[in-house]
């Protein structure tokens, strides 16, 4: 969602709605500026009113990483864009080469990316099983090919391929 806060547009991130044992239930909620790329948390009252922003999406082809720009194609017209690092900095670890996503626009500037539900990446680095682990024991660290690490269960290994939920950079499964 792309939103007008204090004159400025900003797309929302995350948010989670809070009520506390006395007072007002409010939103937290982490923005990011279109315009300038800073991210930064704001509260906001249950009965705040907020402006919402008309977002188009169309769906592009990541092609290649240029400097700190990424450029994409637009899979209709086949037009490249480049988009600047700070617009998409939480997306950009998991862009792959040829991968399709969803770009948002706000007007004609680009507001944000959508990426697929989950993306299929190898462990680089972790820690052995332990002997008898299940998949409810407690998680370890790993470190994914593209630098993030999350935690997985302990009978994950290095090498292994995982499917990841790129939004919330958590493990969901095996890759098949």
């Amino acid at each position: 969602m792309v939103i007008i806060h204090k004159g400025q547009t900003c797309r929302v991130l995350s948010f989670t709605h809070r009520t506390p044992g006395k007072g007002n239930a409010v939103v937290q909620a982490k923005l990011r500026n279109v315009t300038s790329g800073i991210q930064s948390e704001t509260r906001f009252n249950s009965t705040e009113d907020i402006e919402r922003v008309p977002v188009t999406e169309r769906e592009m082809d990541f092609l290649y990483k240029d400097g700190d720009d990424f450029v994409f194609m637009d899979s209709e017209s086949y037009e490249q864009h480049n988009v600047e690092r700070a617009r998409i900095e939480d997306e950009a670890p998991w862009l792959e080469e040829n991968m399709k996503v969803r770009m948002q626009y706000v007007g004609e500037q680009p507001g944000g990316l959508l990426l697929p539900k989950t993306v299929a990446i190898v462990v680089t680095e972790t820690a052995p099983p332990l002997k008898g682990a299940t998949a409810s024991a407690s998680p370890k660290p790993a470190t994914l090919a593209n630098g993030v690490v999350i935690k997985v269960p302990q009978f994950i290994e290095s090498g292994e391929t995982i499917r990841v939920d790129p939004v919330e950079g958590r493990y969901v499964e095996r890759a098949r």
